[in-house]
């Protein structure tokens, strides 16, 4: 018999990626705050359940896609939770983006269940995920890995077992770190080029054939904020949440991580500014403005392709 599987998240990432667990053949059962959003999946062919325990007691293994950690532990590990619920033996795989000694914790209390916790935080885009094409940093141990792998399969093209339990979403900071300071240093660096009044052509023909480059600049912000696009792949908004999460992780590891609190600073800016929901690329549209500097901009036949992560 196939293993049921539950899917609790169904937001902008989570719903294209319970959709294609669906329309792969998965028996799925489903549950959401917004109404709606379950709604799509059972036309789609899914389960409504009323509750996060409802999807633990209906399921072989249960997928959680939620924005913080705080929903993570109240659905994981609140009265009538996912664990509350399930039975022995079962797995539950957290996909979100939250805190590591969180994910300490639920893999401690689902051992205590006799069930088997999966850290496998989501690289690349909502539009990855959509098309199957997702990324994933994986921790589990070899037999959970084995019977969670289908599933990813399902969801996308990349998988990474990083290590046991804990080691997906530690992996997963330390990508986004780099993702996401080097935004804000691209930012600092294009703005000064601007206001130097230098061909932003010429200077990215420099940059790109040194070791300055790095790939947020040379393929992400080429399709995105450089084309005048900031409609949001990445929000600065979830780019803030990360490194909090990262800053954190980091002090609890006794890592003193001070170009992490100083880029905090400066998303905490834009989202002042009110670009909280832009692409993170658009920080550089946030200090050009500050500066009333020229935004930069490629001409159209500069752009490149849709980013591969992030």
């Amino acid at each position: 018999m196939s293993a049921r599987i539950g899917f609790i998240g169904l937001g902008n990432m989570g719903r294209p990626m319970a959709a294609n667990l669906q329309r792969k053949g998965f028996t799925l059962a489903v549950f959401d705050v917004n109404p709606a959003a379950v709604a799509e999946l059972r036309q789609r062919g899914a389960t409504a359940a009323a509750g996060s325990g409802s999807v633990g007691a209906a399921s072989d293994i249960v997928v959680t896609m939620l924005p913080d950690s705080a929903s993570v532990e109240a659905v994981v590990l609140g009265p009538d939770g996912v664990l509350a619920r399930l039975k022995a033996g079962s797995v539950v795989m957290d996909m979100s983006t939250v805190d590591p000694l969180l994910t300490d914790r639920l893999a401690a209390a689902a051992a205590a269940k006799r069930c088997a916790f999966v850290d496998a935080p989501v690289g690349r885009l909502a539009s990855h995920a959509a098309r199957g094409e997702s990324l994933f940093m994986v921790g589990a141990s070899d037999e959970a890995f084995a019977r969670v792998t289908p599933l990813l399969e399902a969801m996308g093209t990349t998988i990474h077992h990083c290590g046991p339990p804990g080691t997906g979403i530690r992996t997963k900071l330390v990508n986004n770190y780099l993702a996401i300071v080097s935004c804000g240093f691209n930012a600092e660096a294009l703005a000064l080029s601007q206001q130097f009044g230098l061909s932003l052509e010429k200077t990215l023909e420099v940059v790109h054939g040194t070791t300055a480059t790095n790939g947020q600049l040379k393929i992400a912000w080429a399709s995105k904020v450089l084309k005048g696009d900031t409609d949001p792949g990445f929000t600065i908004d979830l780019a803030h949440k990360d490194l909090n999460l990262i800053v954190g992780a980091a002090a609890a590891a006794g890592v003193p991580v001070p170009i992490a609190d100083a880029a905090r600073a400066s998303f905490s800016a834009a989202r002042a500014d009110g670009f909280g929901g832009r692409d993170f690329s658009a920080m550089v549209d946030v200090l050009c403005d500050r500066a009333r500097i020229t935004r930069p901009r490629l001409a159209p036949d500069m752009g490149q392709p849709q980013p591969e992560s992030d």
